[in-house]
């Protein structure tokens, strides 16, 4: 693939205490296989679909085991200057710019609502070799309890434009670079458990996503929301058995009108 422009999605990991289970989960679920992990980068493990990177999984540095979470990582041309934007629209570095080998350099941060992601400027590894294929990521949305804050944050750092679904019983926003849409906003309601923690919920693609639902809650995964039509296409919100939350779609299958959207300036 191209590599990604600036504030593009371009990649998406998550730490698991068990990462061979892990791997048994996503492999049957979305069809993943998985390369050899790289001991000297903390065994980090790439996820392929159909040869294809697409994802990885990593076990949790001694000490900072927590609650396993998909991160998705912002493509940027330079890190280090990103981390300076992240700053200045009042969102917090957890982890400064560190170079990757040559694959490329990492910076975690967190937006003002809590909400955690990643920026990748890319090396060797560009990032997503397959995007909006089975098993390859497709979508990702913001969930967040104080969407003002996070509808200030992205733009400020990525350029963004927005635009605001016209639903009175949803609050959800499109931030949009150029005229690609790149990422969604919806905000939490009270359906959300207050443990529950603001997260990006990264959508994969896949060929059936009743099928796919059917294999994850026979694996421990539990369905959260759906599956249901709509106009994007038919999807499912899923936690699989170690509580990492994501969704899968299947973009072949749309019904219903797409919604309107207002520029928000």
């Amino acid at each position: 693939m191209a590599v990604q422009p600036e504030g593009a999605p371009c990649w998406a990991d998550a730490m698991f205490s068990d990462v061979e289970g892990a791997k048994r989960f996503y492999g049957d679920v979305l069809g993943w296989t998985f390369g050899e992990s790289a001991p000297e980068y903390g065994n980090y493990t790439q996820a392929y679909a159909n040869g294809k990177a697409v994802a990885a999984v990593v076990p949790p540095m001694p000490g900072q085991e927590s609650e396993p979470q998909w991160c998705l990582y912002f493509a940027s041309e330079d890190a280090a200057e990103t981390a300076g934007k992240i700053r200045e629209a009042g969102g917090e570095v957890l982890m400064e710019p560190m170079e990757v080998g040559d694959f490329g350099t990492m910076c975690l941060a967190r937006d003002p609502s809590g909400v955690m992601f990643g920026v990748w400027q890319g090396g060797t590894h560009e990032g997503f070799e397959a995007m909006d294929e089975p098993g390859a990521y497709c979508w990702a949305e913001v969930f967040t309890r104080e969407p003002e804050k996070s509808d200030a944050f992205f733009p400020a750092v990525f350029s963004y434009s927005a635009r605001q679904m016209e639903d009175d019983q949803v609050d959800f926003r499109i931030f949009d670079l150029g005229d690609r849409s790149v990422l969604g906003r919806m905000t939490m309601t009270d359906d959300f458990p207050p443990e529950v923690p603001p997260y990006i919920n990264v959508y994969f693609t896949v060929a059936d996503c009743d099928d796919a639902v059917a294999r994850a809650t026979r694996l421990g995964g539990v369905l959260r929301f759906g599956p249901v039509d709509t106009p994007f296409g038919r999807f499912a919100a899923l936690s699989d058995p170690q509580g990492a939350n994501f969704s899968v779609i299947d973009v072949t299958k749309t019904e219903g009108e797409m919604p309107k959207l207002t520029d928000v300036s």
